[in-house]
């Protein structure tokens, strides 16, 4: 073979080599090709696969989403007997295509076989003890319900079937069991060292700022606006501040916690819980049902020329209590000087002692009442001139009805002498011998033991106060600071009329300032009305058990959420 030859047969051999490893690197790259090809079907079968099974998920969330919304709106307007009573309907509640042709893409079920429906059941009673989710802490009757939806998504060779589960709470809190409660701004700016020793709320703001002394917050303390280190900006007093001292947690934009009357809680609005209801309006509507009107066991309409009382809204005040029997215990003509309102007080008396042997006499049963008098509404309506306030006293209070004793009136109210405290008790933070109870007005102002309406209109001087104990939850009104005046905070929440300098007013309940005063509208602050007392007051630890709390106590009813779970169903199949 010669050399051309030879050269000719390495090239043939190398032509094949190349054509070789062209047609390896070939079949390589489709390997490849078909491999991405494969991965990215896959991929995208996968991603179809997740976003269909959220959509799905999503889809039995609008489920339970449409049963809880139904739950709050009656537990707001019927209580926790109408979303019991309603679970029937609840589990036929299901996203429709008349609210929207989307949804004829999805099958709902309750998990248990049944097409179109969903599952409720409530999964813990109504009881009383700590409700759970941002209240956290705080004592209300509950009852927790478990809502599972399962979704179908339609129009796959395998569906997907997602369900998921939400557990929510519904809650009643009651307003008593905080040391301090504010629908309003609320200052809190001590000139005496003061403490704090319950919880603390605000649906607005907090502005705290103590004159040079310390305050003390023993408890949480909450706002649903901001917590201020400082005075309010309508506050004109000028003071050298204080430390304040924080023992427990305290934060601002938290829920707001509002009474269910059916319409906003404005100060306004809440101010109608004390008032007369208009003929119009049903005792069961939302507002009806937070009116003390409504709550009273015995209610009492002072007018011109008449004074009628009766049983209360539970018979249908069907019960008229006749005048030659109510004037043992309430009288019309009572009249004294009020120094910060600078008027007259004309006032309706309710004597407490003569009330508790009345209501333990056989006069209550020949008359026809049926429930033991623990609550009393007193509206005093007569027409008023330009130097007179009407107003409501309770005297004689040291011993209350075996119930306790709730007393309301849309008029200021005075509360004179030991009230809820006997013998030993006097003086103290003991509460283990008190009934519940409560005072609900426009305004509370405490005359001491040895108040005397011939000195009322003399000075200071001449007006004395004696150490004196209230032990009662006292829901009123203020007046707002408002550039010009201060509102004279909490620290004078219930107002004086007398010089305690020296004396102790002990008080051991709960304060709720709910709306601001439409009658007794004095600024605090004036000259010759009062010195301060030394104050030695406490939450009454009393209303944080059911069985304690005062007759009528306000409720704020609330649904909390407390667990939300998907449940995985069906995640396979042919996409």
């Amino acid at each position: 073979m010669n050399l051309l030859q030879s050269i000719n047969q390495v090239e043939r051999r190398e032509r094949g080599y190349a054509l070789v490893m062209v047609l390896f690197f070939c079949t390589l790259s489709l390997l490849s090709l078909g491999g991405a090809l494969m991965w990215t079907s896959t991929t995208a079968k996968q991603v179809d696969r997740n976003n269909s099974y959220f959509a799905t998920v999503a889809a039995a969330e609008a489920a339970t989403e449409k049963i809880i919304t139904k739950v709050s709106n009656d537990y707001q307007h019927g209580g926790e007997a109408a979303v019991y009573g309603g679970l029937s309907g609840y589990r036929d509640l299901s996203p429709t295509t008349s609210e929207s042709s989307y949804w004829a893409g999805y099958e709902f079920s309750d998990a248990q076989g049944h097409v179109g429906k969903s599952y409720i059941e409530r999964s813990q009673p109504w009881t009383y003890g700590i409700v759970g989710s941002q209240y956290s802490g705080l004592n209300g009757f509950r009852a927790t319900y478990r809502v599972v939806s399962n979704a179908k998504r339609l129009g796959y060779t395998v569906p997907v079937t997602a369900g998921l589960r939400q557990n929510v709470q519904v809650t009643s809190i009651p307003i008593f069991q905080f040391a301090i409660f504010a629908n309003v701004d609320l200052e809190i700016n001590p000139g005496a060292t003061m403490n704090i020793t319950g919880r603390v709320h605000s649906n607005a703001e907090i502005y705290t700022q103590p004159g040079g002394v310390t305050l003390t917050y023993m408890s949480h303390v909450t706002a649903a606006g901001n917590i201020h280190l400082g005075k309010s900006p309508l506050d004109p007093l000028v003071r050298t501040p204080g430390p304040v001292v924080w023992k427990a947690e305290h934060d601002s934009k938290t829920s707001a916690i509002t009474l269910p009357i059916g319409t906003n809680n404005t100060p306004a609005s809440v101010h109608q819980i004390v008032e007369v209801p208009p003929s119009t309006e049903l005792a069961t509507s939302d507002l009806g049902k937070q009116r003390y009107y409504n709550k009273s066991d015995l209610v009492v309409l002072v007018s011109n020329t008449t004074v009628t009382v009766a049983s209360g809204a539970y018979n249908g005040f069907t019960v008229a209590v006749p005048w030659t029997n109510a004037q043992y215990f309430i009288s019309t003509n009572a009249t004294f000087f009020n120094k910060r309102e600078n008027k007259t007080v004309v006032a309706t008396q309710l004597d407490v002692a003569k009330l508790v042997l009345w209501s333990g006499s056989n006069a209550v049963p020949l008359l026809g009442l049926t429930h033991p008098v623990s609550s009393v509404y007193i509206a005093d309506m007569r027409t008023r001139g330009a130097t007179e306030e009407s107003g409501v006293r309770l005297v004689k209070g040291g011993t209350l009805p075996a119930n306790g004793l709730t007393v309301s009136t849309p008029n200021p109210a005075y509360v004179q002498g030991n009230f809820n405290a006997t013998g030993a008790a006097i003086g103290t933070t003991n509460t283990a011998s008190t009934k519940p109870a409560s005072i609900v007005a426009d305004a509370i102002t405490v005359l001491s033991t040895v108040w005397a309406d011939a000195n009322s209109a003399s000075s200071l001087s001449s007006r004395v106060a004696a150490n004196t104990t209230v032990n009662a939850a006292f829901l009123a009104g203020i007046v707002a600071s408002n550039g010009a005046n201060y509102s004279g905070g909490v620290e004078n929440f219930p107002r004086f009329l007398e010089d305690w300098g020296g004396k102790t007013f002990t008080y051991n309940g709960s304060m709720v300032l709910m709306f601001y005063s439409l009658i007794a509208r004095g600024f605090w602050g004036g000259s010759d009305v009062y010195g301060a007392p030394n104050r030695n007051w406490a939450f009454d630890v009393n209303f944080l058990d059911a069985t304690k709390l005062p007759p009528g106590t306000p409720q704020s009813l609330k649904m909390l959420r407390a667990t939300w779970d998907m449940i995985r169903v069906n995640y396979v199949g042919d996409l």
